[in-house]
């Protein structure tokens, strides 16, 4: 038993760590798949909370992941990574079964992990975490107390520091389809070798009052007595053909449609991207306001994009002293693009090549 303890404790503190790890690169990518989660589930009461949540849970991941590996307190942690496993395995049984969410978002952005896989992974460690669990007594701290206290203080102090950086800048490893150096208009495109979806053409037809599902091969045609009702297109077999961007839909205030002109702009082209005017964070605006005048003198292409509504965005621009136009984009992909708000991304014939938390943006004036 002691050997398979010792491989177990290895397998889930390890997997445990480098999954916080992942998230708490990008808290706040975590905290937009449990809104959707909360959604789906009608617990929309939670929606505020889930950043809180995300921080927390990224935290005991990488600090439970090391008190495994350690032997600290066994008892408790292995308590609580037993709550812990049946909750997420749970969430990723629902994903799966119910087919209303698509990623569980258990290694983030980074590591995409379909329905099925989120799920079975979760009941592997949760059979591990259950004999760990159960033998938790055996299990004997791997150093000496003060060195394992040092360890797990570091353990506990890390995570906070990660994620309080990746918050108050941008995350340290930028794993969406919008980091520098992606080319949005290739990213926009179906991946070369991909396969698309495969459709079934069902027919609908009814006899004495019962309706019954046939396919172009088996319909009865023989049978007059079967009427018509309906058809459709039933999935037969899901395929990967879906781009990596596929909702970057730039428009003004009238719906017409301005990606070619933003994508194909000879000059440089920055997006000052807004979600919501009404959530955007301070300390910027005297260097977009440089920004705004280099713009005025002609030096480059200079936008703002958000999903606020026209009133929203004048008085936006009133109170915070710009001027540049403003285009409307979906908030998801707006999210998609920039994890802060405000976030500004810098485009050279739509390949990204800056992209910058408001509390970085380079100063202009200099």
């Amino acid at each position: 038993m002691k050997p398979i303890l010792i491989l177990f404790r290895i397998l889930v503190g390890v997997l445990f760590i480098f999954s916080g790890l992942i998230k708490a690169n990008d808290p706040l990518g975590l905290s937009y798949k449990m809104d959707e989660f909360f959604e789906v589930l009608h617990l929309h009461f939670l929606i505020p909370a889930s950043l809180a949540f995300s921080l927390v849970m990224n935290a005991f991941e990488i600090i439970a992941g090391f008190a495994v590996l350690l032997g600290y307190r066994m008892r408790f942690f292995s308590f609580l990574l037993l709550i812990l496993i049946i909750f997420f395995t749970f969430l990723t049984g629902f994903a799966l079964f119910s087919g209303l969410i698509r990623e569980c978002g258990c290694f983030g952005d980074c590591i995409k992990l379909t329905a099925d896989q989120s799920f079975y992974k979760d009941l592997i460690l949760l059979v591990m975490i259950l004999v760990i669990f159960i033998y938790h007594k055996r299990i004997k701290p791997a150093f000496p107390t003060k060195a394992t206290n040092m360890l797990m203080a570091l353990a506990v102090l890390f995570p906070i520091a990660l994620q309080w950086y990746t918050l108050a800048h941008l995350p340290i490893v930028d794993c969406l389809p919008y980091k520098v150096g992606n080319n949005i208009m290739e990213k926009m495109k179906v991946p070369p070798g991909s396969t698309p979806d495969v459709y079934e053409t069902v027919l609908i037809y009814e006899k004495n009052g019962q309706q019954q599902e046939f396919t172009t091969e088996n319909y009865p045609w023989q049978d007059t007595l079967w009427k018509f009702v309906d058809r459709k297109d039933k999935l037969v077999k899901k395929g990967n053909a879906e781009p990596a961007i596929k909702d970057f839909v730039l428009t003004d205030f009238d719906g017409v449609n301005m990606n070619r002109g933003v994508l194909m702009e000879s000059l440089p082209v920055y997006l000052f991207l807004v979600r919501d005017v009404r959530e955007a964070g301070s300390g910027w605006e005297k260097k977009m306001q440089a920004l705004q005048q280099q713009f005025k003198e002609g030096k480059f292409m200079l936008f703002g994009v958000t999903s606020s509504n026209k009133a929203q965005v004048e008085q936006f621009q009133k109170e915070r002293g710009i001027d540049f136009q403003f285009l409307q984009m979906d908030g998801t992909a707006i999210k998609t693009a920039g994890r802060s708000t405000p976030c500004l991304l810098l485009l050279e014939k739509s390949v990204v090549k800056g992209k910058w938390h408001y509390n970085d943006i380079p100063d202009f004036t200099k």
